[in-house]
């Protein structure tokens, strides 16, 4: 009996060993599933064998476990072009000792979550396009030992919070946009004598403090007033390119520094001046009695601004924080706070949802419909009249990263600025009811496809056409070349041309909720653009890989524009198939032209078909560019007023109407 025992109890034994050891800690694969979710560009599908359903991470490429097996060591992804988001999630993976994703495309804010990380001994993001201040929450990484956030676009001032990593020896910040003087000891008398108690806190101990500190480079900045002692015996090119009071490193000019403050020049330099006689000298003839009114004055001024900025502090964050769901998991929480990155929307403008119901009468004007989104006419009160675009989409549905893509989506649809392209005026994001808008200026003659297919064709004249295919030439020649990185319009059709009173051409981008929606499915590669048709570029950061997409397209919106046929018709199949035989022939060009016209231009119309022919080509590189295309058009279409009368009788009554 007594074998059969033993043997039990050691096969059980086995089991949990081998159940314990395969097991893996679901906290950690979830944060880098979801890691690979924010990643939108893989070039070099470096990520391909990151499988959410394997269990073990641990042979996934660039990924490095303990000896056990049961935790995440080491991140390390360098020189792969990958782009997206830096998740929050990474700060979950609690064991991690190295995160180097050096030399990549990842783009927005660093996440607050890494201060999590008290075992990571090297964080290396340097050569990244990321932006915003670096959170003070990296001064809890007790043991990092190495920061190389160098080449970026990182902004606001250093972290005094920097000086609590006693085991930091190398920080490099250079080639960013960082303000601010670089934080020293704060061992000044004077300074502590003005912050009494407050004088010990750990946020003021600055880079004096880290005994371990041997490499400190954070050149090429905009740091000013001047190097701090203790980090004098560094090599001076870690401090040069900045505004910096020193004449011995070579500094930025004045002009890129701006106006330095003129307090710098009110007190004469002397070498033998403490800090603490300078500090004393303006009080020396005052009378105690007015001193002492003075300091208590001071400390009830600066109680109430103390007051005050924690108050707004904390009504700034309880409103900032959208908590939507990120990604569901039973062993984390249900939701996270994603905050809004101060620095990419700060420019736009944020309209609540009772606004926006408001001005587009409780959401009854519906003028658009797809099976996305629902797009809204509605007037802002005392303002102009809007387009409201809301995306159909549930709560449970919108993972945290997608927040992410649509903040950078508003970003870069607000950037756009020209007479023929739709402006954003701004956005709608909501947790209770759910809501995610963008709202655009409205152009009040509807689309063009209304005007050339709903029975108004008519109204366009062949001048206004021609006046029509020149404005939408301009819009494109800016967003293609005016623009970097470039901008193409997600799906370039008639219904994406929205006319003004006086007909002139606005081109909205409607569709580009498509870019956010298609990362709710199945998180393949990205999606090519093999320039025969005009593909949906996956993200808003390879638009301009669709350039080409957009120049066939605008061929085929230039033959719906004068031929008034939609692009594919059931009956008549596809508008490039129909009029390919007539396209070069002189002899028969002219049937191509809408029946609805009285009159055309002869020679406008063989520009526009050898234009159309030219953005079609099969051949990619045969193609022109839109600033080809614009300066063909500009230079030989007319369309002044005296054209229009002298070609027709019936000119005059279609300038009456247009005017």
């Amino acid at each position: 009996m007594r074998p059969y025992v033993y043997f039990l109890l050691l096969f059980l034994a086995h089991i949990v060993s081998f159940a314990t050891c395969s097991s893996f800690p679901t906290n950690e694969v979830w944060a880098l599933t979801t890691f690979k979710e924010a990643i939108y560009e893989d070039p070099h599908l470096v990520l391909s064998n990151w499988n959410a359903l394997d269990a073990d991470p641990c042979n996934w490429f660039g990924i490095t476990c303990d000896q056990e097996r049961q935790h995440v060591t080491k991140i390390n992804i360098t020189g792969s072009s990958l782009k997206g988001f830096l998740a929050p999630e990474i700060g979950q993976i609690t064991y991690l000792q190295d995160l180097t994703l050096h030399e990549n495309n990842l783009i927005g804010t660093i996440p607050k979550e890494l201060g999590f990380l008290k075992f990571l001994k090297v964080l290396d993001l340097g050569m990244n396009q990321l932006t915003g201040p670096i959170p003070p929450e990296l001064g809890n990484l007790s043991s990092v030992m190495k920061i190389n956030l160098q080449s970026n676009r990182l902004t606001g001032s250093l972290p005094a919070e920097l000086g609590n990593l006693k085991y930091l020896q190398e920080l490099r910040l250079d080639r960013n946009k960082l303000q601010g003087a670089v934080p020293a000891a704060s061992n000044s008398t004077f300074t502590a004598k003005m912050h009494g108690m407050y004088a010990s806190r750990s946020n003021l101990t600055g880079l004096c403090r880290p005994s371990q500190l041997k490499v400190v480079d954070v050149s090429y900045n905009y740091l000013v007033g001047s190097i701090p002692k203790c980090l004098t015996n560094l090599p001076s090119a870690s401090f040069q390119g900045n505004c910096l009071q020193d004449k011995g490193v070579k500094q930025r000019p004045n002009t890129q520094c701006g106006a330095l403050p003129s307090k710098s020049h009110q007190v004469p330099k002397s070498k033998h001046r403490s800090d603490e006689g300078v500090a004393k000298h303006p009080n020396a003839s005052k009378p105690a009695w007015i001193l002492g009114l003075e300091i208590v004055t001071g400390i009830m001024v600066g109680s109430v601004f103390l007051v005050a900025l924690l108050t707004a502090l904390h009504r700034c964050n309880s409103k900032a924080a959208i908590i939507i769901p990120w990604k569901k998991s039973g062993s984390e929480k249900e939701n996270l706070a994603i905050y809004i990155d101060s620095e990419l929307l700060k420019d736009v403008t944020k309209y609540s949802r009772q606004e926006l119901e408001v001005a587009c009468e409780d959401f009854s004007n519906i003028i658009g419909s797809s099976p996305d989104s629902l797009v809204y006419k509605g007037t802002i009160r005392g303002g102009p009249e809007i387009a409201v675009i809301a995306l159909c989409i549930k709560e449970e549905q919108w993972a945290g990263y997608l927040e992410l893509y649509f903040q950078r989506e508003v970003a870069d649809l607000a950037r756009l600025n020209h007479d023929n392209v739709g402006k954003l005026l701004g956005y709608c994001s909501e947790i209770t009811p759910f809501t995610r808008m963008l709202v655009f200026e409205y152009a009040s003659n509807g689309t063009l496809y209304e005007h050339l297919h709903y029975g108004e064709g008519s109204q366009l004249s062949w001048t206004r056409r021609m006046r029509i295919i020149l404005g939408i030439a301009r819009g494109l020649k800016y967003l293609h070349t005016e623009l970097e990185p470039p901008f193409t319009i997600s799906e370039l059709n008639s219904n994406a041309v929205y006319l003004t009173d006086d007909f002139s051409p606005k081109l909205v981008d409607f569709e580009s909720w498509k870019t956010i929606l298609a990362r709710l499915e199945k998180n393949s590669g990205s999606i090519g653009n093999n320039g025969a048709i005009c593909l949906l570029p996956s993200s808003v950061e390879n638009r301009h890989l669709d350039i080409q997409g957009n120049i066939h397209a605008f061929g085929i919106l230039l033959l719906e524009i004068i031929s008034g046929r939609p692009p594919l018709c059931k009956d008549r199949g596809c508008l490039i198939d129909w009029a390919k035989e007539y396209l070069e022939l002189p002899d028969v060009m002219s049937n191509i032209v809408d029946p609805e016209l009285k009159h055309f231009t002869y020679d406008d119309l063989k520009l526009i078909c050898e234009v159309i022919s030219l953005c079609i080509q099969p051949d990619v590189s045969k193609r022109p560019s839109m600033q080809e295309i614009s300066l063909m058009l500009e230079t030989r279409i007319d369309t002044s007023v005296s054209v229009e009368l002298k070609s027709s009788s019936l000119a005059w009554a279609e300038l009456a109407l247009s005017s």
